[in-house]
């Protein structure tokens, strides 16, 4: 197939009449649409305005799908455990399975076609075969709470290590390697050191699987941590194991010099969530500081009951004014970090090899987006147009390793029957 219309590869490089060939699950070439239409007549064409990398999710919460809106202004814990976990306790297996599919029709819908998923305790595997079956590209685990955690929630240490150690036997690797394991705590109030040793012990048992887990997103939660171990919360993650380059911790808002040092020192990524830390008022994470020190900053929605979507257009635009203003400097978190944390950053943190940016030999996970909308016009510079006034609404087309997964309002799954099922369990899970 052949997607011609101005291309932006990556946050770099933008070319004007462009075109993106695919064939099989990556991209040939990239250049002039004028040349690759004369060279390549056999293939399919499809024109958009802007065509674009996919867009990575480094942390969202697929289980939490049903619970949009169910919990607004509420801070984090009081959120959490009021709210959001109750919730959680309540899915049955069907349940797990249409939050997944709601979740994922949502990313494809709106450009998102990499996902880094922290599930819940139980029926993960619904999850998985909701992932499979979509398209999405995913990093995604079964969640470990073995402490202070709500009835139907809290499990024993050692079956939910076992119950994961299972799924990656299921499912790591599945689909040529769309589908891949991340062994995620939920976070260090829910877990007990054996726990989180025993986290990192099974990431290492087997070759490709991560470790994503939540820290220092609010500071009560650090209160906690240090007030159970007598240690800050990055400090008592790196002291069990979790931290280094397979490692990706959300949020990361209230760090010190030396919890830094750390994230620097061991390569662990962190994925920023703006939304989310804005609307459940958590604070800002110093991302200037954290790129300047060469850490690997990602985005994420979280969750849609803290974000209310999961549109990754909308985390752009916030994680760059968020960091302007924070900074109160306008060159902060300027459009192409902005893009480049959505795209190849967010891949790299999700542990997917040649993902995220539009060149020969890459994965053909691209989007096709209109800029036919009053909002949208005129369009002086295609990267500053995508960061600031695009909305996953605005596109038209979703490729995931070469597959056509939404096109035009159009996906394999019944999107309508989704959303009607979604509708009616939600209203009796939270009614």
């Amino acid at each position: 197939m052949l997607l011609t219309g101005t291309v932006v590869a990556d946050a770099d490089t933008t070319i004007a009449n462009g075109g993106v060939l695919v064939e099989g699950d990556h991209i040939v070439t990239v250049g002039d649409a004028a040349d690759l239409c004369e060279r390549y007549p056999e293939h399919e064409h499809r024109t958009f305005d802007i065509v674009a990398p996919g867009l990575v999710g480094a942390h969202i919460h697929s289980v939490q799908s049903l619970g949009r809106g169910i919990a607004d202004d509420t801070e984090l814990l009081d959120w959490l455990f009021d709210h959001v976990l109750p919730m959680e306790a309540s899915l049955d297996a069907e349940g797990m399975r249409l939050a997944a599919e709601l979740g994922y029709l949502e990313c494809l819908e709106s450009g998102t076609t990499t996902v880094v998923d922290h599930l819940s305790v139980h029926h993960a595997d619904e999850a998985f075969q909701a992932a499979r079956e979509s398209g999405i590209r995913a990093r995604m685990g079964k969640v470990l709470m073995d402490s202070d955690s709500p009835d139907g929630l809290e499990e024993d240490t050692v079956r939910g290590l076992r119950d994961s150690e299972a799924l990656i036997r299921r499912h790591h690797g599945a689909e040529n390697g769309r589908i891949r394991y991340a062994v995620t705590p939920r976070f260090a109030v829910s877990c007990t050191e054996e726990c989180l040793r025993g986290a990192r012990d099974l990431a290492d048992a087997y070759e490709g699987v991560t470790l994503h887990t939540h820290a220092s997103e609010n500071e009560g939660e650090i209160a906690a941590v240090e007030t159970e171990t007598g240690m800050r919360n990055v400090h008592w993650l790196d002291e069990v194991g979790l931290t280094g380059e397979d490692v990706v911790l959300a949020h990361c808002v209230h760090t010190d010099e030396a919890e830094r040092a750390v994230l620097a020192d061991t390569g662990t990524h962190v994925c920023h969530c703006p939304s989310s830390n804005m609307k459940l008022a958590s604070g800002v994470a110093p991302v200037a500081d954290y790129l300047d020190r060469d850490i690997n900053v990602a985005l994420g929605n979280d969750g849609p009951p803290c974000n209310n979507t999961l549109d990754a257009f909308t985390e752009m635009r916030q994680a760059s004014l968020l960091g302007k203003v924070s900074d109160l400097d306008p060159t902060a978190i300027a459009a192409e970090t902005a893009f480049a944390m959505a795209t190849v950053n967010g891949a790299r943190a999700a542990g997917f090899e040649q993902v995220g940016k539009l060149t020969a030999g890459w994965k053909a996970d691209i989007v096709g987006m209109t800029t036919d909308l009053t909002r949208a016009t005129p369009v002086h510079d295609p990267l500053s147009h995508l960061v600031f006034a695009a909305h996953g609404g605005d596109v038209r087309f979703t490729m995931v390793d070469g597959e056509v997964r939404y096109d035009d309002g159009h996906v394999d799954i019944d999107a309508a029957a989704v959303r009607e099922h979604a509708q009616a369990y939600a209203e009796e899970l939270v009614g």
